[in-house]
């Protein structure tokens, strides 16, 4: 077994815990340096967002650190809903007191007046844990929790900052690192909008410092990275892990491979980006290798599926979840995203023909039109690469019932524990 690198999920148990394994000590040497120099060394250590994009995190502190704005602010983002994900929760299950270390020094670096905790009100074990931790470690900035609605695009960092403002989970059009919090004419108020891997990453970084953080990982994607690992695997679960490891080595080193017998078909890494088929397995984890295989890195969520599944059935699960949770803003991805799973609920039914699967993509290309948010691109991009890496299975499915009948679950996390997944109830049946 590959052992971790970082020390982001290790269970403490209560602040004096988390002091005596080194707790504190980021934040410490944070506030010995001027501010600046505190998102300089982020910068310098490599340090990526680790909620889905991948963007520089000392680049984007530097960034709100340098535009005009009357009040800064920081939001931390626990608002998790990307399927077969689940790390953000786990990780503040495991140690909430690292999360609060890394938002203190984040508001410290940008020079944040105030700082918010957005998280689902389903999530009811990270709440308390995190008022818990608050209680106990009192936070040095200002610090509210704000407990959201279910929406998927609650965790988009513009919905995020919508409800923080008293309003419905819907995209606003600019970014929080340009028109942030509050924001008035002529008073823009930048914000960063950080997940809670990242955070909890930033206060060993300021410990031990951006080379020691450089020795693991690969020289563009750095450090570790906490994985979800659902589904047709022996071993499911959360990984905390070196980037850089091919995605064969979390899959069958890791996880402990298929069950006797079956082979692994394909590996989704969650929602928003196109599926891996075997020959890509030997991928790097990294942000940018994964990128130039046509997929992503995501939020380091992974479901994974064996030879007994069909891959319109799977298509068809990810597409209706994504068609679901289109705000309805954009005319393009909301009718887009309802008319490709039309055309795919054709083809699994066994009604549909070489004139559905030229609809699909078809409605991939003109699908992004007009976009507020990142939804569309994930699907499309998922949509799209589903088709064209499985084009085969798709067209044996035309005109016929489902060659591999078999009920494939929509892989939304809802709970963890004792080495199992337990999901919400969105199914379709094949």
């Amino acid at each position: 077994m590959i052992e971790p690198v970082l020390a982001l999920t290790e269970q403490v148990g209560s602040v004096a815990d988390y002091l005596a394994r080194g707790g504190g000590r980021g934040l410490a040497a944070a506030v010995r340096l001027p501010a600046a120099e505190v998102a300089a060394e982020v910068r310098r250590s490599g340090l990526r967002g680790r909620g889905g994009s991948g963007y520089p995190t000392g680049q984007k502190w530097e960034s709100v650190r340098a535009r005009p704005g009357s009040t800064r602010y920081l939001v931390c983002n626990a608002a998790e809903g990307e399927p077969a994900t689940f790390k953000d929760r786990w990780i503040i299950r495991r140690n909430p007191y690292q999360v609060l270390e890394g938002i203190a020094i984040a508001a410290y670096a940008i020079g944040a007046a105030r700082a918010y905790i957005v998280i689902r009100g389903t999530s009811t074990t990270e709440v308390r844990a995190l008022r818990r931790a608050m209680a106990e470690m009192p936070p040095r900035v200002p610090t509210e929790l704000v407990i959201g609605p279910e929406d998927y695009l609650f965790g988009e960092e513009k919905a995020a900052a919508e409800v923080i403002e008293g309003r419905p989970a819907l995209p606003r059009i600019l970014p929080p690192y340009q028109v942030g919090l509050f924001a008035r004419s002529g008073q823009p108020n930048p914000t960063v909008v950080n997940n809670v891997e990242t955070l909890a990453n930033v206060p060993l970084i300021l410990s031990r410092g951006a080379e020691w953080f450089r020795e693991s990982g690969t020289p563009g994607s750095p450090g570790g990275m906490v994985f979800t690992v659902c589904g047709d695997v022996r071993r499911p679960g959360m990984y905390e892990l070196p980037l850089g490891l091919p995605v064969d080595a979390l899959v069958h080193l890791v996880s402990g491979g298929p069950r006797d017998g079956r082979t692994i078909k394909v590996v989704i890494p969650g929602a928003s980006a196109a599926p891996l088929a075997p020959e890509h397995f030997g991928t790097p984890l990294d942000f940018d290798m994964m990128r130039a295989v046509g997929s992503g890195l995501g939020s380091g969520g992974f479901a994974i599926y064996d030879d007994t599944a069909c891959m319109v059935a799977v298509t068809l699960c990810f597409a209706r979840f994504l068609a679901e949770e289109s705000c309805g803003q954009c005319p393009a991805c909301k009718h887009g995203c309802t008319a490709i799973v039309g055309h795919l609920e054709r083809i699994e039914h066994g009604d549909g023909g070489q004139e559905d699967l030229r609809s699909v993509l078809a409605r991939c290309d003109a699908v992004t039109g007009g976009r507020r948010c990142a939804l569309p691109v994930g699907a499309e991009s998922f949509v799209r690469g589903a088709v064209e890496t499985f084009r085969e299975e798709f067209e044996a499915h035309l005109g016929r019932s489902c060659p591999r009948p078999r009920c494939v679950p929509l892989p939304l996390i809802a709970d963890f524990g004792d080495g199992r997944f337990r999901y919400e109830t969105r199914e379709v049946a094949a």
